[in-house]
């Protein structure tokens, strides 16, 4: 800041005449900016209050809706009175009001003793209550409403019972270890701590390191450029499918949430039935990489890659494959190699991406032009977006799940939950460059321009419409960074065959599920060109559910459509030699 101030007081007027004086009043707006994005975490403040603003100033002039609440308080409150007479000399009585599906906070039979009962069930009806009172109040911006909503939530699932030391299963396990889960909670406290101050990852996580225990499918890099590796995986059947399959994974993870172990590795899988694949490893950016764009990423990720694998694999298509944010660059980058005839890809499969934003659910309450104005400016300071910036915002979304229970488990009760490679690859996160993460949150997240039909590759906009080849499409049901309804808006923004799959777990575990995980299922359907379109609760309505991991019927889909088996192909090719094995170097960089 002090630097910025410096630089201003030198300009005299002429510097202002020629105008690179707004250019330091505008770096001094950044400055200020920065500061306060790092005292709240990113969050908008303006946001905040305007939201709260409408609110309020809508309630008030709002007496019907006023009434509406008054009677419902009243209503509550009469329930709550008659249960708890009833339930005092009748434990079985009914409770008046049952969690939300999924709110498994109260679940233990311990909340069904007295006091306990009377605590949590008079929280519900004050939750119930307050979701009353932010919704439906006329007159209010929709964006506005789901802020304020989502504050009130926040403040009630901090406030919750279950996050109190009174937690009846706090107070059995203290009886139980008599006290010594206070202990080992504080130790916990000061271990998590002195990991944060260093930089450490948690307990546990240093047990699965890339190329010892996760990632360990053999393979070699063939390819390296500033911004990827590109690892071609060894074949382990005697023939192939003539056609490969490349991988492009976000840039927002490591890629080897597709390698993990051996057991439940997609790359493993599919090199296991016969395909040759090859996936790219970004470069972990610094803040040297602040202007990388998003046109880097696609020219010198996907495209780079795909030249790679056309040289090594001469006249083959590609069945080319992205997961989440790989899988917005992989569908720009397949709507611009339409626009110009480039025939090379043999289909198109997104993992849990986004190709329309306009409802990309609760991420959207992160991303306005107050707050994106703030987190631009913390990323102008840096020069790239942190792992531990991203992920609070992904932990508010399910912060009972991702925040309070952890910390009820491991601080209260002093009970650590055993790491396992999924954990522990969300903590090995990455850093995102400056120029391209405010090109996708501005073009994309909050313009919406490629479904929108302006997006512009090489200065001209670029459509999904134009994609010919098939599409296999994967949504899960408790996605909270890619909605499934979300992700299936691909259906009215393409003009080809779509394949679409709706499966069971979140963004990270519902892609991450292998042949004989228990208790998955997903649903399947083709729509093809000419094909009524159907809306997504029509579709989900309309398609049976299959218990079992999806990855078969995406294996069976690409094998139907191969050309036919070749030779085991060697690793490299003229121009690409093995550069070393995988993981390679970049997954290592932190």
């Amino acid at each position: 800041m002090a630097e910025v101030w410096a630089r201003l007081a030198c300009h005299d007027d002429e510097d202002f005449d020629a105008g690179s004086g707004p250019d330091a009043f505008r770096a001094v707006d950044r400055a200020a900016a920065a500061l306060a994005a790092r005292a709240t975490s990113g969050l908008s403040p303006a946001s905040m209050t305007l939201a709260c603003l409408d609110w309020w100033m809508h309630l008030a002039a709002a007496p019907g809706k006023q009434a509406e609440l008054a009677l419902k308080a009243w209503r509550k409150a009469a329930r709550f009175g008659s249960y708890a007479i009833a339930s005092s000399f009748d434990r079985n009585f009914p409770n008046c009001i049952t969690p939300l599906p999924g709110d498994e906070r109260f679940s233990a039979p311990a909340w069904q003793d007295w006091p306990f009962r009377f605590w949590y069930q008079a929280f519900l009806l004050n939750q119930q209550w307050w979701h009353n009172a932010t919704h439906g109040v006329p007159g209010v911006a929709p964006h506005n409403e789901a802020i304020v909503s989502f504050a009130a939530r926040q403040l009630l699932d901090m406030m919750s019972p279950s996050n109190s030391a009174a937690n009846p299963e706090v107070i059995r396990r203290t009886r139980e270890t008599m006290g010594m889960n206070v202990v080992q909670g504080t130790r916990n406290v000061l271990e998590d701590m002195a990991r944060k101050a260093t930089d450490q990852p948690p307990p546990g996580a240093e047990a699965f390191v890339p190329g010892e225990t996760v990632a360990v499918t053999p393979g070699d890099v063939i390819f390296r450029n500033h911004l990827i590796e590109l690892i071609q995986y060894r074949g382990a059947t005697e023939v192939v499918d003539a056609e490969p399959v490349l991988i492009v994974p976000a840039w927002i993870m490591k890629y080897y949430i597709l390698d993990l172990s051996p057991h439940n590795s997609l790359v493993n899988y599919l090199v296991s039935k016969g395909h040759t694949v090859f996936c790219i490893s970004w470069r972990n950016v610094t803040q040297e990489d602040r202007n990388l764009g998003f046109e880097d990423y696609r020219r010198m990720g996907v495209m780079a890659a795909l030249d790679a694998v056309n040289a090594v694999l001469p006249g083959r298509k590609v069945h080319a494959a992205g997961y989440c944010l790989g899988g917005t660059l992989l569908s720009i980058a397949a709507a611009a190699m339409a626009r110009v005839a480039d025939d090379r890809l043999a289909s198109v499969t997104l993992f849990a991406a986004q190709t329309d934003f306009s409802e990309p659910g609760e991420l959207q309450l992160f991303v306005d032009p107050s707050a994106l104005h703030m987190l631009e400016s913390m990323m102008w300071d840096q020069g790239f977006l942190s792992a531990g910036q991203m992920a609070g915002a992904f932990e508010m979304l399910r912060s009972n799940d991702l925040v309070w229970s952890r910390l009820v488990h491991e601080y209260l009760m002093g009970q650590r939950a055993p790491m396992n490679d999924l954990m522990a690859w969300n903590a090995d996160a990455t850093r995102m460059p400056y120029k391209m993460h405010s090109e996708y949150l501005r073009r994309l997240f909050l313009d919406n321009d490629l479904a929108a039909g302006r997006y512009s590759v090489d200065g001209r906009p670029v459509s999904l419409l134009n994609l010919r080849v098939p599409l296999f499409v994967v949504g899960t049901e408790r996605d909270h960074v890619a909605p499934w309804r979300s992700v299936y808006k691909i259906h009215q923004i393409t003009d080809t065959d779509v394949t679409f799959v709706l499966t069971s777990g979140g963004h990270n575990a519902g892609i991450v599920s292998e042949p004989g995980h228990k208790h998955r299922h997903f649903r399947i359907h083709e729509t093809k060109l000419g094909d009524l379109h159907l809306g997504p609760d029509e579709w989900v309505e309309a398609t049976a559910p299959q218990e079992g991991s999806w990855w078969p019927a995406w294996e069976s889909w690409l094998a139907a459509r191969a050309s036919g088996k070749v030779a085991l192909p060697t690793l490299g090719g003229p121009g690409y030699p093995v550069l070393g094995p995988a993981p390679g170097t970049y997954v290592m960089q932190r």
